[in-house]
C-alpha cells in the first residue's frame, strides 16, 4: 500500500505480514498521513534506510523470519534512523514481553482489534514528539555550529595576536621567521611526548599542548625592549651588554601582562598565560644558574623547561654572523651534556626520544645550504 496525501509531509510505515491488518490501519490513517506498507522486516528496513524515510512505524510484533522486536533493534542501531518512533501492534490474545519492546527502543503499543480513535491518538502523539525532538535537534546543531564558528573566530584572533606580537620582536632581531616556526614545532613535539608519561598526565593534555605550541613564538617578545646596538651587535656582547640583554625576559613578561590588560582577559585563564611563563622563564636553568630569578628544578614552569631545549637546539643548528651552524649530532650531545644542570632531565630524555623529529622540522624550514649540510651530516 502506498497512499499519498498531498496535504501532509508525514509518512507512516505499516509493517505486518497480514494484508488485512495493513488494509485496516491504512484506512484509518490515509486521510491524515502518507502511508507506506511492508509485509516483512527486511522490506521495512529497506524503506526505513532508503530515501525519504517514514516519520513513524506501526510494527507487528509476531512476524515470520524477523519479528518486530528485531526489526526495531536494527532500526535503532543506526544513527540515521534511531530517532524514528516505533509503535508495536499486538493482539489481545498474544503473550509477548512488553518490556522487551521498550528495551529495544519501542515507543508504545497498540492492541488489536483496532480502535480508530486510539490509533490516531497514539500516532498523532508520537509524531508530535518526533517533530519536536527533530526541531530541538536542529536548533542544537545550529547553536553548536554558531558556537564553533565563534570559538574558531576567537582562536583565529588569539593566533593573530600571538603572531603579531612575536613578529614585532622578530623584526628587531637577527633571528629569522623560521626560528619561530621551528621552535614552536619543537615545543609541540616535546610536549606531546611528555603528555604520554604518567608523571605529566595532570599537567599536559591536547588542549594545553596546543596552547604551548601557539605560545612558543612569544618566547623572545621581550627583545622589543632591548636597544638596537645590543640586539643587532654581530660580535660577542660585553658583560654590561649581556646584563641588558638578559632583561628581555622581564620585558617579555611586562609586555604580555599589558596585552592581557588591554584585551581584558583574566591572567589565570588567559590564552597568553603560557606565553607569559615561556617569555619569563625560558632562560632559567635546572641547577638555578639561569635568569632572571635563578630559580631551579621544578620551580621553573614546565613550559619554560620545554622552551629552553627548543630554543637552544635551534640556536645551535642555526648559522649566525658570529658562528657557523653546528651539526645535528653535535647539538644533541651538547643538550644531553646539559642534563641536570642546564636542562630538566625528563625533558632531555624526551628530547633524546624525539631528536630525529627535531632534525626533520629543522630541515623542513632550513634557510641555507650550510645549515642543511650540518643537519644532514652524520658527524
Amino acid at each position: 500500500m502506498n497512499q499519498p496525501n498531498p496535504n501532509s509531509q508525514q509518512t507512516v510505515l505499516i509493517t505486518d505480514d497480514n494484508p488485512e491488518n495493513i488494509f485496516f490501519l491504512g484506512e484509518i490513517l490515509k486521510k491524515h498521513y502518507n502511508v507506506k506498507a511492508a509485509t516483512n522486516g527486511d522490506e521495512a528496513l529497506r524503506i526505513l534506510w532508503g530515501k525519504n524515510p517514514p516519520s513513524l512505524v506501526l510494527m507487528d510484533v509476531v512476524m515470520p523470519e524477523m519479528d518486530g522486536f528485531e526489526v526495531c533493534r536494527r532500526l535503532k542501531s543506526r544513527p540515521s534512523s534511531q530517532n524514528i518512533p516505533v509503535i508495536f501492534v499486538t493482539a489481545l490474545d498474544e503473550t509477548i514481553d512488553e518490556t522487551k519492546g521498550f528495551e529495544v527502543g519501542g515507543a508504545d503499543y497498540i492492541r488489536k482489534p483496532f480502535q480508530p480513535s486510539t490509533v490516531l491518538a497514539r500516532v498523532k502523539t508520537h509524531l508530535a514528539i518526533y517533530d519536536q525532538n527533530r526541531v530541538l535537534e536542529e536548533k542544537v546543531i545550529a547553536r553548536t555550529q554558531t558556537l564553533a564558528k565563534r570559538s574558531q573566530d576567537l582562536s583565529d584572533t588569539q593566533d593573530v595576536t600571538i603572531f603579531a606580537m612575536a613578529t614585532l620582536a622578530e623584526y628587531r632581531d637577527n633571528e629569522t621567521g623560521t626560528h619561530i616556526l621551528r621552535t614552536q614545532r619543537y615545543v609541540k613535539v616535546l610536549a606531546t611526548y611528555l603528555m604520554g608519561l604518567d608523571k605529566y598526565k595532570d599537567q599536559l593534555n591536547p588542549a594545553i599542548v596546543e596552547l604551548l605550541y601557539k605560545s612558543a613564538p612569544m618566547h623572545d617578545i621581550g627583545k622589543v625592549g632591548v636597544s638596537d646596538n645590543i640586539l643587532l651587535k654581530p660580535g660577542k656582547l660585553t658583560h654590561d651588554e649581556f646584563d641588558e640583554m638578559k632583561k628581555h625576559t622581564t620585558y617579555g613578561l611586562e609586555v604580555i601582562i599589558k596585552a592581557e590588560k588591554s584585551l581584558g582577559v583574566d591572567p589565570k585563564t588567559s590564552f597568553l598565560r603560557f606565553a607569559r611563563e615561556i617569555a619569563y622563564t625560558h632562560q632559567e636553568k635546572w641547577d638555578g644558574s639561569g635568569y632572571p630569578e635563578g630559580i631551579k628544578g621544578e620551580e621553573i614552569p614546565l613550559s619554560g623547561r620545554i622552551m629552553a631545549i627548543a630554543d637552544v637546539y635551534d640556536a645551535l643548528i642555526s648559522k649566525r654572523v658570529y658562528k657557523p651552524a653546528l651539526t645535528h649530532n653535535a647539538t644533541v650531545k651538547i643538550i644531553e651534556h646539559g642534563k641536570g644542570t642546564h636542562f630538566d632531565p625528563d625533558v632531555v630524555k624526551a628530547f633524546h626520544e624525539v631528536k630525529e623529529e627535531f632534525r626533520k622540522i629543522a630541515l623542513h624550514f632550513v634557510e641555507n645550504e650550510e645549515e642543511r649540510a650540518a643537519l644532514e651530516s652524520s658527524e
